[in-house]
């Protein structure tokens, strides 16, 4: 059962925050600072200043799968190089491409096989990963390895990965994204979410109550709000063991059953409900996740809150500015905050903390 008194008593919340899991989700920005920092001693901007043929997105399992999404979705239908997406790097990868990686296992053999193919064959790498283990040993003196400079736990490592692919891509000429003001609002986002402010002045935990005892439909209204869906989902299966659903709103437009019960719940018909009344359904939470802006994502927004009233719509860029990159780096802050906040308050978080994730 949820204890929502506690998400309000900062020194209950000290407590049973053992593993120290919020001051490690709020040093998000600090780890996108230490990462640039890394970068600019490693000479990032000089060593892929050229524009590759191709660029490689390596996804081993962990956080490298919604970076690569969120990236994906950055990039756009307009990227002017093919981006691939691979859990692998590919056997034609040669000295005209870029790869890029991330991981928090420093054993993954699959990813050091792929890392030493890559560097053999002379493409440009780049990888955020522990500096031992078979991974930092194929990279060592061939690729540029990033380790982290803060102390987190695993499974915090998300702004870190993204920091870097995005300073790579900056330099490329692919992106044009300011770091620092990443970091600067990952910065006032931790502020806003610290466990000091109570529930109703604090996004991350009215975020939490919103999901408490609900199955989340993380349904974007973009693609880079899809993709932080993926990165959302991700963090409350880890840190509050609840399962989402994650789709882009025209995909789920074609799930009927899902989407009249959508629906369902936000007309306000199941405020009183008891989930117990439609055995194996529950109640389901509706969060219509929006980052970009412009007439097309206005006209979207506008249909799907026109379908689903009640829903909660979560659009950083009303907060925020800076760009895609931001409110998408924001909103990733905000639900692991709320995930961390609803494990706690569920008493679901707890033991050995590898087990969040990589």
């Amino acid at each position: 059962m949820l204890d929502d008194t506690l998400l309000d008593d900062a020194s209950r919340l000290a407590d049973a925050d053992t593993g120290g899991w919020l001051r490690a989700a709020a040093r998000a920005g600090a780890q996108v600072r230490a990462t640039a920092e890394a970068a600019a001693e490693a000479g990032v901007e000089r060593i892929f200043d050229e524009r590759p043929r191709a660029v490689v997105l390596v996804t081993r399992p962990g956080h490298a799968v919604a970076v690569s999404g969120v990236v994906m979705a950055l990039l756009g239908s307009g990227c002017p190089v093919p981006v691939v997406v691979s859990d692998e790097v590919p056997p034609w990868v040669g000295a005209l491409d870029v790869v890029l990686a991330h991981t928090e296992d420093p054993d993954d053999r699959v990813l050091a096989e792929s890392i030493d193919r890559a560097v053999r064959r002379g493409a440009r790498t780049l990888l955020t990963a522990p500096d031992s283990g078979p991974i930092a040993a194929a990279a060592a003196g061939r690729a540029v390895l990033l380790p982290s400079r803060i102390d987190v736990p695993p499974g915090f490592s998300f702004h870190r990965a993204l920091a870097a692919w995005i300073i790579v891509l900056n330099a490329l000429g692919l992106l044009k994204v300011d770091v620092e003001l990443i970091a600067d609002e990952l910065d006032r986002e931790a502020e806003r979410d610290h466990p000091m402010h109570e529930s109703f002045v604090n996004p991350a935990k009215s975020l939490a109550l919103r999901v408490a005892d609900r199955t989340p439909l993380l349904w974007g209204l973009d693609e880079v709000a899809t993709s932080v869906g993926v990165h959302g989902a991700g963090a409350l299966a880890a840190f509050a063991g609840v399962a989402c659903d994650v789709a882009g709103y025209p995909q789920a437009l074609t799930r009927p059953v899902l989407h009249r019960r959508a629906v369902q719940g936000t007309s306000g018909a199941d405020l009183f409900a008891d989930p117990d009344d439609e055995p194996g359904s529950g109640l389901v939470r509706v969060l219509l996740l929006a980052v970009r802006q412009g007439p097309a994502a206005d006209a979207l927004r506008r249909a799907a809150e026109d379908a689903l009233p009640g829903a909660d719509v979560l659009e950083p860029a009303v907060e925020v500015a800076g760009g895609d990159a931001v409110s998408a780096a924001l909103l990733a802050l905000r639900f692991e905050l709320a995930a961390l906040y609803l494990g706690l308050a569920a008493g679901t978080l707890g033991g050995n903390p590898y087990w969040l994730g990589s």
